[in-house]
């Protein structure tokens, strides 16, 4: 028996507005400086990617940042702490509202499209990446977790060391 339009449309409704809280927390654990805490919003088995639409759009598969578990993103949080060396800024996102492409065995398909601005210490806020998530999200004992997320960027370059997650 299938649910009426009603009831599905109540339940895709509090699915987005589960996907929009998730965005908006991964958001402000970046944007706060918690990157310690970043790598919990992934699956232990996880995907996590940042690349260009151009390779997107032609079939290529390079990505600028691939990281296929959550012990890489830990590693990546680590060396960002203590061997990176990078100009001090402050990271701001602003997001869009997410779409909920499918729901199904595999998880929750989504995409939401985000602005993100850095402030540099001399003051100077500039468009940093603009892009979109395209999400695949699976639930880890009732918690939502990033199974797959690549970050598909729009800006065609990137001023610094790409260190702090987008």
């Amino acid at each position: 028996m299938s649910l009426p339009a009603a009831a599905m449309n109540v339940e895709r409704q509090l699915l987005l507005s589960e996907i929009a809280e998730f965005n908006a927390a991964y958001a402000h654990c970046i944007d706060d400086d918690q990157l310690e805490q970043w790598p919990e919003f992934f699956a232990e088995d996880c995907e996590y990617q940042i690349i260009p639409r151009e390779n997107v759009d032609l079939g290529l598969p390079a990505a600028i940042v691939f990281c296929d578990n959550r012990g890489m993103l830990i590693d990546r949080v680590v060396a960002l702490r203590k061997a990176n060396i990078y100009p001090a800024h402050y990271s701001r996102h602003v997001l869009g509202a997410p779409v909920l492409l499918d729901a199904d065995g595999r998880g929750l398909h989504s995409q939401t499209s985000y602005v993100l601005m850095l402030t540099r210490m001399d003051g100077e806020t500039r468009l940093f990446s603009a892009g979109k998530y395209v999400d695949v999200m699976v639930r880890e004992n009732g918690v939502l977790r990033l199974k797959n997320r690549s970050v598909v960027f729009d800006t065609h370059r990137i001023d610094t060391l790409l260190v702090t997650p987008i």
